[in-house]
C-alpha cells in the first residue's frame, strides 16, 4: 500500500526501507540516498539495486567474508544500527502512492511538542491539505504501526489512535514534513504536518488498568514472599482428657520434656478446663511444675559457679601471658644494651627495635584489660558493702523503736482477750444457774465490765502514743536532714569567705603598685604619646583609632592597634574618646585634651 516505512526509535535513529511497489519510481535526490547508505556502513545502491558509487570499499563498514548488505534485506528496519548522539539526523524524501513527503529544513529547530500524557497512544495531526482524505492519512501513518481509529475534522486536522505506545514515537518523526498530493502545486493539495501528543480518555483508562494490574501483581508477589518468610505456626494443643492429663503429668517429671508439658498445662488452665472433677489432677500437675523450681535454682547456681571459674581461669591465663610478655620485653631490652647491641648489624637492630615496640604495645593492651577486670570486681564489692551499711543504719533505728511499741500493744491485746473470755464464761454460768438475784455475781459482772472498759481506753491511749512517737520519729529525721543541709551551706559560706579574703589580700598589692607607678612605662610609649598628641592637635575634630594607627605604621610597622588604644585610655587627661555621627554613621573618635587638663590643674 505504501512505498516507505519509517522506524523512529527513542534515540532518534531511523532506517528507510522501500517495498517492491516503488522499485520503478525515480529517486529525486540520489546523492542524499548515497550519503545515508554510507553513514550506515552499507554499499550505496539505487532503488533498482544498481551501485551508485562504483569505487566504494565494502570493507569500511563490514567484516571481511560477509556479502554486501542491501536495503532490501529482511530485518534491516527492525533493528537499526546505532547512530552517535552527536551526529545530526538527515531526513529523506518519502514517496507514497498518492502523495509525497518532503523533509523540513535541517537548520530549523525541531518542532515543539507538549508533555506526554501517561499511556499515550493517540496523536494530533495538523496541517493536512484541504483535499486530503482519510485514505491518504491511513496511507501515510499506517507505516508507523497498526491504526485503531481515526477521527478527522473539517478544519484540516485529525486524531489517530495506535495499538501500542511506541508507535506514537514513530508518528512524531513525521512532524514538520511538507505533504503534496500527487504532482499538484495547488494550495489545497499541500500542507505542513504537525504531529503532537494528544490526551484521550481511552488511553488514560487503559494505562490506569495496566497500573492497577501491576499493583495487584506486586501485592500478590509481596504476600507470597511474606508467607514464605513467615515462621511456621506452633503445633495445636490437644484437648483435656484423663488420658492426656496422665501423659502431661509424666512429661512434667521429665526434664527434657518439661517446657512442652508446661505450655500444654498453661493452655488448659487458660481455656477454663479446671473444675471440681479435674481440680485434683491440675493440682498434682502444678505441684510437679513447682518441684522443678529447686532444680532451676541449682542449675543457675551451677552456671554462675562455672562463670566464676571461667573468669578465674581467664584471669590466670591472662596474667601468665603478661608474665611471658614481660620476659620477652626484658629480652629485647637486654639485647638493646651496648654490650650486645654493637655486635648486631643495622638490619638486625631495626628488626629488634620494631619487635620490642610491638611487644610493649600488646603487653600494655593486655595489662589494661586485666586491670579493668579487677577494677570492675572492686566496684561490685564496694557497691554491695555500701548498700548493706546504709540499709542497716536506717533500719536499726526505726526497728528498735517500733518493736517496743508493738510489744506493748500485743500485751494489751492479750489482756483484753483474757478479760473477754472471762466475761463470756461468767455469762454462760449465769445462764445455767438462772440465778439473776445473786448480788455477788452481778457485782463481779459489773467489775469485769468496768475493767474491760478501762483496758479498752488504755489500749486506745497506747495506740495514740504509738502514732505520736512515729510522727516524732519522722520529724526527727526531717530535722536531721535540715541540719545536714545547714552544715553544707555553712561550709560553702566559709570557703567563699576564705576565697574573698585571699583575693582581697592579693588585690592590695597591684593597687599600691599602680598608685606608685606612672601611666607611661617606657621611653617608647612617651615617644608615641608625643607623636599622637601632635597628630591630634592638627586634627581638632578628632580621628578614629584606625586613622591614627595608619599614620603610626608609616613610622613603625610593628605598632599594634590594641596597644595604642590601651595607652591612650590610660592618659585620660591627655586624650578623650567621643562618639560622632548619627544612626548608621556613628563613629568613635579620639581628641587631644592636654591643654584642658593643664587649665584644670
Amino acid at each position: 500500500m505504501s512505498s516507505a516505512f519509517i522506524d523512529s526509535t527513542p534515540d532518534n535513529s531511523r532506517t528507510l526501507n522501500v517495498d517492491s511497489t516503488a522499485m520503478t519510481l525515480p529517486m529525486s535526490d540520489p546523492t542524499a540516498w548515497a550519503t545515508a547508505m554510507n553513514n550506515l556502513g552499507m554499499a550505496p545502491l539505487g532503488i533498482a539495486g544498481q551501485p551508485i558509487l562504483p569505487d566504494f570499499d565494502p570493507a569500511l563498514g563490514m567484516m571481511t567474508g560477509i556479502p554486501p548488505i542491501t536495503p532490501m534485506m529482511p530485518g534491516l528496519g527492525i533493528v537499526p544500527p546505532p547512530i552517535p548522539p552527536d551526529m545530526p539526523v538527515v531526513k529523506e524524501i518519502i514517496h507514497c502512492k498518492s502523495c509525497t513527503l518532503f523533509p523540513p529544513n535541517p537548520n530549523l529547530p525541531p518542532p515543539a511538542t507538549r508533555e506526554r500524557p501517561p499511556g499515550c497512544k493517540t496523536v494530533f495531526v495538523g496541517g493536512l491539505p484541504e483535499n486530503g482524505t482519510e485514505q491518504i492519512i491511513v496511507e501515510v501513518f499506517e507505516q508507523c504501526g497498526e491504526i485503531i481509529a481515526i477521527r478527522k475534522s473539517k478544519k484540516n486536522f485529525c486524531h489517530i489512535r495506535f495499538a501500542e505506545e511506541y508507535m506514537v514515537d514513530k508518528a512524531l518523526y513525521l512532524s514538520g514534513y511538507r505533504i503534496r498530493l500527487g504532482s499538484s502545486t495547488d494550495k489545497k493539495d499541500t500542507g505542513r504536518l504537525h504531529v503532537d501528543f494528544a490526551q484521550a480518555r481511552d488511553d488514560l483508562y487503559e494505562w490506569e488498568c495496566k497500573q492497577r494490574m501491576l499493583a495487584r501483581e506486586e501485592r500478590h508477589r509481596r504476600r507470597m514472599e511474606e508467607e514464605r518468610l513467615r515462621p511456621p505456626s506452633p503445633p495445636p494443643v490437644v484437648h483435656y482428657s484423663d488420658h492426656e492429663c496422665s501423659i502431661v503429668a509424666e512429661k512434667l517429671k521429665d526434664d527434657s520434656k518439661f517446657s512442652e508439658a508446661v505450655q500444654t498445662l498453661l493452655t488448659w488452665i487458660e481455656r477454663g478446663e479446671v473444675n471440681r472433677r479435674s481440680a485434683n489432677n491440675f493440682y498434682s500437675m502444678i505441684q510437679s511444675a513447682n518441684s522443678h523450681v529447686r532444680r532451676l535454682v541449682n542449675e543457675k547456681a551451677a552456671h554462675e559457679k562455672d562463670m566464676e571459674e571461667a573468669k578465674e581461669k581467664f584471669k590466670q591465663a591472662l596474667s601468665g601471658i603478661l608474665i611471658q610478655f614481660e620476659q620477652i620485653v626484658a629480652v629485647y631490652h637486654s639485647a638493646s644494651k651496648q654490650k650486645a647491641w654493637d655486635h648486631f648489624t643495622k638490619a638486625q637492630r631495626k628488626n629488634i627495635s620494631v619487635w620490642c615496640k610491638q611487644a610493649e604495645e600488646i603487653r600494655n593492651i593486655h595489662n589494661d584489660e586485666l586491670m579493668g577486670i579487677r577494677r570492675e570486681e572492686e566496684m561490685e564489692m564496694s557497691d554491695d558493702e555500701i548498700e548493706e551499711t546504709t540499709e542497716t543504719k536506717e533500719t536499726e533505728e526505726s526497728v528498735s523503736q517500733a518493736e517496743a511499741l508493738k510489744e506493748e500493744n500485743d500485751s494489751l491485746r492479750w489482756q483484753l482477750d483474757a478479760y473477754r473470755n472471762e466475761v463470756e464464761l461468767l455469762k454462760q454460768e449465769q445462764g445455767k444457774a438462772h440465778r439473776e438475784d445473786d448480788p455477788n455475781k452481778e457485782q463481779q459482772l459489773k467489775l469485769l465490765q468496768q475493767a474491760l472498759q478501762g483496758m479498752q481506753q488504755h489500749l486506745l491511749k497506747v495506740q495514740e502514743e504509738y502514732k505520736r512517737k512515729e510522727a516524732e520519729l519522722e520529724k526527727v529525721k526531717d530535722d536531721k536532714l535540715q541540719v545536714e543541709k545547714m552544715l553544707e551551706n555553712l561550709k560553702e559560706k566559709e570557703s567563699c569567705a576564705s576565697r574573698l579574703c585571699t583575693s582581697s589580700q592579693d588585690s592590695d598589692y597591684p593597687l599600691e603598685k599602680t598608685l606608685n607607678s606612672s601611666p607611661i612605662k617606657s621611653e617608647r610609649e612617651a615617644l608615641l604619646v608625643g607623636i599622637i598628641s601632635t597628630f591630634l592637635h592638627v586634627h581638632p575634630f578628632g580621628a578614629s583609632i584606625e586613622y591614627i594607627c595608619s599614620y603610626l605604621h608609616r613610622l613603625d610597622n610593628k605598632i599594634c592597634t590594641s596597644d595604642v588604644e590601651c595607652l591612650m585610655g590610660r592618659l585620660q587627661h591627655t586624650f578623650r574618646q567621643e562618639m560622632t555621627g548619627v544612626g548608621a554613621s556613628l563613629e568613635k573618635r579620639w581628641k587631644f585634651c592636654g591643654f584642658e587638663g593643664l587649665k584644670l590643674t
